[in-house]
């Protein structure tokens, strides 16, 4: 939208704010929040880019639109930029996860999935009394 001039700048600056106040909101209820931004390179875009036109099989996720989008590189990474910095908190964490080799990215998601998940001390309810005692016919 900012990119774009869609909307006001009053408008979309605004969101921001309701972007922490609705996170925080979720996080007071218990709610863990991750947020994942998966950068790639421009020069790694325009490789999968042009994958996409080379191979056959990967025709299919080729959009003419997306070469227009690419001219607007650098007012896209201005924009993520300030999206990150002003709704990146305590509770609701932005990770900058680089993405040009899948692997690394599936490896850093991964890594901040299973620190979370082991921060969080689930464990399995206690059953209920007398389950030893119980017969199923």
């Amino acid at each position: 939208m900012r990119v774009h001039d869609l909307v006001p700048k009053a408008v979309w600056k605004k969101r921001y704010d309701h972007i922490v106040d609705f996170e925080r909101m979720l996080a007071d209820e218990g709610t863990v929040i991750r947020k994942f931004f998966l950068h790639i390179s421009k020069d790694e875009q325009k490789e999968r880019l042009l994958e996409r036109i080379e191979n056959k099989a990967k025709n299919w996720k080729f959009e003419h639109g997306d070469l227009d989008e690419r001219k607007l590189w650098d007012p896209y990474q201005s924009a993520y930029a300030d999206a990150i910095a002003k709704t990146s908190t305590e509770d609701a964490p932005w990770y900058i996860v680089p993405s040009n080799k899948k692997w690394f990215r599936n490896l850093v998601i991964s890594n901040v999935l299973i620190d979370t998940l082991q921060d969080l001390k689930m464990s399995y309810p206690p059953p209920p009394d007398g389950l030893e005692d119980l017969v199923v016919d």
